[in-house]
């Protein structure tokens, strides 16, 4: 009984490693798929997980150079260290990068070696944030997807950078030291992907000239815009999200009808200088307009429609949901006219 009860576990166990012998010898996928096409090489400052063959882990290591990359790395990681310069020596065998966070190191712009980038051309993420850039880097990869840059010390955009990164959804240069001067009507030309742009916290006075069309949340956060010039946001047909949080806006730099985009769900306009709320869309779903100088709220001109008699469709319903106008000199009842024309309002903050 034991006999066959052993010959029986021994040819299932047998057929199952002819059967997954047989699937890798019909597999004629990508060579570089397989790790044993590669020598599993691994520098000795750095992790490299057996379960994650294509990843290698040098962060938080005080490295000030970066070891040499082996072939099969798609993930670096060199986050936490103290490196100041890029050469392209590092990257000589790394062709099949998609992915570098260098965030919180020592990086300079006069560090980064000319090409070293542009030479990966697989990379899809890079992450430079926290560190001591003073311009974007160029030439960058064609097929980049995410360009971190945050909390460096950028002043300059050279002539051109993003003109070929048309496959780039995300920008993030926030905290840095642009100017209006640093930002030309090219600047983003050619972003025809981007959905993401960070370029809050900065020293902007203005509007940036020509945003890309396809934007849907921007950041211009904690800067000192005063105005917002008349039909800025006519060709950006695909905004969603609009912060402006924590600058120098006042009811008369901004036009009658800026802010009636249809595509808008969620404007952000808290600590400026307003008196009165602005138009908005039937569309808008939150709408924050605390720490400003507001003194009073009427519905029925806030309301972007006559206001809705007794039956009406829920559809035909401004789309209001959150309304904060908390930090201003309104005080409550809230009015009656607001309810009846925000009757999707769920909650409203003064």
């Amino acid at each position: 009984m034991h006999a066959k009860l052993y010959f029986s576990l021994l040819v299932v166990f047998l057929t199952g490693a002819v059967w997954t012998r047989s699937i890798r010898t019909i597999d004629y996928g990508d060579p570089y798929d397989d790790w044993s096409y590669y020598s599993f090489e691994c520098p000795q400052e750095c992790f490299c997980p057996p379960s994650f063959p294509n990843a290698l882990y040098c962060d938080n290591k005080e490295l000030k150079e970066i070891p040499a990359i082996p072939a099969r790395i798609r993930y670096l990681y060199l986050q936490n260290n103290l490196i100041e310069a890029l050469t392209e020596k590092s990257f000589v065998n790394a062709t099949q990068l998609k992915w570098i966070n260098l965030n919180k190191n020592k990086i300079t712009s006069t560090g980064i070696e000319k090409g070293v980038f542009s030479n990966l051309k697989g990379l899809l993420y890079l992450f430079l944030e926290d560190n001591e850039l003073s311009e974007v880097p160029a030439p960058l990869p064609t097929g980049l997807e995410q360009l971190r840059l945050a909390r460096n010390k950028i002043t300059t955009v050279p002539e051109g950078v993003f003109s070929n990164l048309e496959n780039l959804t995300m920008l993030d240069l926030h905290q840095n030291k642009l100017l209006d001067s640093t930002l030309s009507s090219t600047t983003f030309q050619g972003l025809n992907s981007l959905m993401q742009l960070n370029i809050a916290q900065n020293s902007l006075t203005q509007m940036p000239p020509i945003l890309p069309a396809n934007v849907m949340q921007l950041f211009l956060d904690n800067n000192s815009i005063e105005a917002i010039p008349e039909n800025y946001f006519d060709t950006m047909l695909k905004l969603i999200f609009l912060r402006l949080n924590n600058n120098k806006l006042t009811d008369e730099g901004l036009p009658t009808k800026v802010f009636n985009i249809s595509s808008l769900l969620d404007l952000q306009l808290s600590y400026n200088a307003l008196t009165r709320i602005p138009a908005i869309s039937v569309h808008l779903e939150h709408l924050h307009l605390d720490n400003n100088k507001i003194n009073s709220v009427n519905g029925t001109q806030m309301c972007p429609i006559p206001i809705p008699g007794d039956y009406v469709y829920e559809r035909n319903l401004p789309r209001l949901r959150y309304l904060r106008l908390d930090g201003n000199e309104i005080k409550p009842p809230i009015p009656f006219d607001l309810m009846l024309c925000f009757r999707l309002l769920q909650a409203v903050v003064i």
